[in-house]
């Protein structure tokens, strides 16, 4: 098991604030089921496949769980390594130059998170818990070794990062030239589709975040999100009940969404 020091490198206090030390993260044993038998593999590393296993597990140096509340990292944290979501949900919050908080993305078991500090150095945004998560760390060290003896991790490695390009340029699209009523429609068929690649349902799931969280996240005041799914619950296009969320028409979701592309 990994030493508190080792932990406290994981989740490093940021330089310009004062921050409420955080209660130290638990290390799960890396024996509770190896990496090359996850059902994720596929999601955290594309193409990749069992016959790898080795290879795979090596990468993984420590698992931790994380609280719901509790931050895995902040921003600012020196770049050391990669992080994948062996279970639970967070996510990624960047402080922008007016000191506003932007909800950055909303992550779930699969996602590969801190790929942007590869480039800058460092973690653009800290990196928090909507319930008891799971996370393995992948050190950087170990992936660019890996993938410099490779040649299938490596493509594995790039198909990563262009996915990650993807989304975020999905969300630019999004908050550049879709209404309000279109972007609640987006993310939502968006995160469907996401649990349906991991074998989850596709049109019943639980959002952790909140309505102000996603409305951080689409560029919609609060208001407005609660008026969306109310309007979208009474159209009979989705059903809200708290945070579960079960889809009724997605036919008349994409269209809603296609409709700010012609």
């Amino acid at each position: 098991m990994a030493s508190t020091a080792a932990l406290r490198q994981v989740v490093p206090m940021p330089p310009s604030c004062v921050i409420p030390v955080p209660p130290p993260l638990r290390a799960v044993p890396l024996a509770t089921r190896e990496c090359s038998q996850c059902s994720l593999l596929w999601s955290c590393m594309p193409q990749c496949s069992a016959d790898m296993g080795p290879q795979v597990d090596a990468l993984v140096a420590q698992r931790l769980r994380v609280p719901k509340g509790d931050a895995l990292v902040f921003a600012g944290a020196t770049f050391t390594a990669l992080f994948a979501i062996r279970s639970g949900s967070c996510k990624s919050v960047a402080i922008t130059r007016a000191g506003q908080e932007q909800v950055a993305g909303y992550h779930i078991a699969g996602d590969i998170l801190g790929a942007e500090g590869i480039f800058t150095g460092h973690y653009d945004c800290t990196i928090t818990a909507l319930e008891d998560s799971e996370f393995c760390i992948m050190p950087f060290d170990r992936v660019t070794a890996l993938a410099s003896e490779s040649c299938v991790f490596q493509r594995s490695l790039s198909d990563l990062l262009s996915r990650e390009i993807g989304r975020e340029r999905k969300v630019m699209l999004m908050l550049g030239t879709m209404r309000a009523e279109q972007r609640l429609a987006s993310f939502l068929l968006d995160l469907a589709d996401r649990y349906r690649e991991r074998g989850y349902s596709s049109s019943e799931f639980v959002l952790r975040l909140t309505r102000e969280e996603i409305g951080c996240h689409l560029g919609l005041k609060l208001e407005t999100v609660s008026r969306l799914f109310s309007r979208f619950h009474r159209d009979g296009l989705i059903q809200v009940q708290g945070r579960d969320v079960k889809l009724l028409d997605r036919i008349a979701l994409q269209q809603l969404v296609d409709a700010s592309l012609q």
